[in-house]
């Protein structure tokens, strides 16, 4: 058989092949040196996994940074890698206080050292869980300092736990006490043609009162104003109490504190000192010196002799092992949403696979459910109580915990447990429904938009956002609206075994305090999430436990590169190939409070359009 012969290649073929062979030679090495490079991160994450050894004394040293939390928000891996090594955005309540418990009963641990520069809030509930564990290490005859340039009054808070608190010379102790200041749309919208359509059940349901006012009504005055003074008294009296200074010295101190600064010619520092907010005031070298005095200096650098919490929690978990029982703690924190949604929200779908993976567990023999949200899509609550409620038919004793704010919602998902503890500055209750629709007709006309057609029924085309909203679609919402309220107030009414006309008059809306909860009935006991823990494990008669965090699982894909970018491999990553997408970054944080309006609207996913949902529903 005669083969063709092959043409000789022409010049040009030749040349673009050869740049096409060096493309693919270019491309497979750096392929390869990737593939090494990410081999080298492991094998360092896993080299460097194991804790070292912690000195024979030392000091604990309390460092939260953010904002307190229960559950850390969702990170993506661009957003891990454009983190700030040196300060976390986040820290969880539930890490500190586990380990100033653990240093309350170490005997290589006489002192805690409270650094809270970092601290950026996180509300008076979080602090107070902590500020507990605080006390309980005092009790055991042990020492705690705290040491700032300055405090703000979330600082101050964690502060005043201290037995003695350092503040820089030309520092300042920020008190002002709590305010909720709410921005109104209601003339925006209207010069822009944006028309919102509000359905809601119960009066003081304000969650949408700033898309139809400019002001703040008298009901929502009414009830703001209830639960801000009662943590604002909660606040007062714990910094009182631990300060041991005179009743009403915080509230005299902040009114009067024009006059009181012209007393020291406006030096903050020596009025903090005047008013015994404060011990001593030094500078930073005088701290650090007093500092390396006391508790000796570190092998590492020109610093005092401590262990940073996530050290320490590294050695007391290295060797341990979960006990045959255990208590199941699940976290919900966040908006209430329908569907599959990332950690710092709280997904229908997600949360009820979350709690059939509790169902599967036979060494599960208590649950309890952390909440700390404000509300969100009725529907999404609904089918996630359904699935707590159907956990107990195991005989299983659910206990719901709740956070800062369990309200609406969050307080709809929480009827489903055998018994709801609240914190005393937890805010709970608005329970009311609401629903809400924009439509952008006149906006339209205002450029010379019209929108026009036909329909089969009175109804076809109705939820158009381009439209009016016909008057018999309005009328159909409401009834939706007023038919969940109904379910959601009759729902309390079987849980909380009290007649529904009762739950309705203390409904509505309305928000409550956790001891105000407790005083009508809402919530069965005060206490922290370590309390509810130990009452559910008391439920399930178990006196040897241990406890065991369940959480929505990463794939394989993603737990590999979450580990790649974590902690350990994240420095070897020049931060520079990221700056574009650290300034885009910085764009959209100095926006958002232009897009709140949006953002909120945006969440609203609920099938029906109806949601049970608090605003801004946040412990300050």
């Amino acid at each position: 058989m005669n083969y063709p012969q092959q043409k000789p290649r022409g010049f040009f073929r030749r040349f673009f092949g050869g740049i096409g062979s060096i493309i693919t030679f270019c491309r497979n090495t750096l392929l390869n040196i990737f593939f090494i490079f990410f081999l080298i991160l492991i094998l360092v994450a896993i080299g460097s996994s194991a804790p070292k050894p912690l000195p024979e004394k030392f000091a604990l040293r309390v460092a939260p940074s953010g904002v307190l939390v229960d559950q850390r928000t969702y990170m993506d891996t661009a957003s891990l890698l454009l983190k700030d090594e040196n300060e976390e955005s986040e820290t969880l309540v539930r890490d500190v206080v586990e380990a100033i418990n653990r240093a309350a009963d170490d005997n290589r641990i006489d002192s805690i050292v409270l650094e809270l520069g970092g601290l950026r809030g996180g509300g008076i509930t979080k602090m107070s869980e902590i500020g507990q564990a605080l006390q309980t290490f005092k009790a055991k005859g042990k020492h705690i300092l705290a040491v700032n340039d300055g405090y703000s009054q979330d600082q101050y808070f964690l502060a005043s736990y201290a037995d003695e608190i350092y503040l820089h010379k030309m520092g300042e102790v920020q008190l002002t006490g709590f305010g909720r200041y709410i921005t109104y749309y209601k003339t925006a919208l209207e010069k822009l043609g944006v028309n919102v359509h509000v359905f809601r059940s119960g009066k003081y349901k304000d969650y949408v009162e700033p898309f139809l006012r400019d002001n703040m009504s008298d009901e929502s005055r009414e009830h703001n104003a209830q639960w801000l003074n009662a943590l604002w008294a909660q606040y007062t009296k714990t910094v009182e109490t631990q300060r041991k200074l005179p009743e009403g010295s915080l509230n005299q101190l902040i009114n009067n504190l024009d006059s009181k600064l012209v007393e020291v010619k406006g030096n903050s520092a020596q009025l903090a000192l005047n008013e015994k907010l404060v011990d001593k005031l030094v500078s930073r070298n005088e701290i650090d010196n007093l500092l390396i005095e006391k508790f000796g200096k570190s092998d590492e650098g020109n610093y005092y002799n401590a262990v940073g919490v996530h050290s320490y929690l590294a050695e007391a978990h290295l060797h341990k092992l979960p006990k045959a029982d255990q208590v199941g703690l699940i976290v919900a924190s966040g908006t209430i949403q329908d569907g599959h949604q990332q950690e710092g929200s709280i997904g229908s779908e997600n949360f009820v696979e979350i709690l059939r993976s509790v169902e599967e567990d036979e060494s599960v023999k208590a649950l309890v459910i952390r909440i700390d949200s404000g509300g969100g899509s009725a529907f999404a609550s609904e089918i996630i109580r359904a699935e707590i409620e159907a956990i107990r038919k195991r005989n299983i004793p659910i206990y719901i915990s709740m956070g800062s704010v369990a309200a609406s919602g969050g307080y709809w998902m929480a009827t489903a447990g055998d018994e709801i503890w609240a914190t005393p500055t937890t805010i709970t209750g608005s329970i009311g429904v609401f629903g809400a629709f924009p439509t952008l007709e006149n906006s339209l006309q205002k450029i010379g938009l019209n929108t026009d057609g036909v329909s089969t029924t009175e109804l076809g085309g109705a939820l158009s956002i381009d439209r009016p909203l016909a008057p018999k679609m309005n009328s159909v919402i409401q009834s939706g609206v007023d038919h969940t309220y109904q379910s959601f107030i009759e729902l309390v009414a079987d849980a909380r075994k009290k007649d529904v006309a009762q739950i309705h008059e203390i409904a509505q809306g309305h928000v409550w305090t956790g001891v105000k909860a407790k005083e009508i009935g809402l919530v069965d006991n005060l206490g922290t999430l370590n309390d509810v823990i130990a009452a559910a494990a008391n439920k399930a008669d178990l006196k040897d436990y241990s406890v065991k965090l369940i959480t929505q699982k990463l794939s394989p894909k993603e737990e590999f590169i979450r580990k790649l970018v974590g902690e350990d491999a994240k420095g070897f990553i020049p931060k520079s190939l990221f700056k574009p997408l650290a300034d885009l970054s910085l764009v959209q944080q100095e926006l958002s409070p232009l897009l709140k309006p949006l953002l909120a609207l945006q969440k609203m996913t609920d099938p029906q359009g109806i949601y049970a949902s608090c605003l801004e529903c946040v412990s300050p």
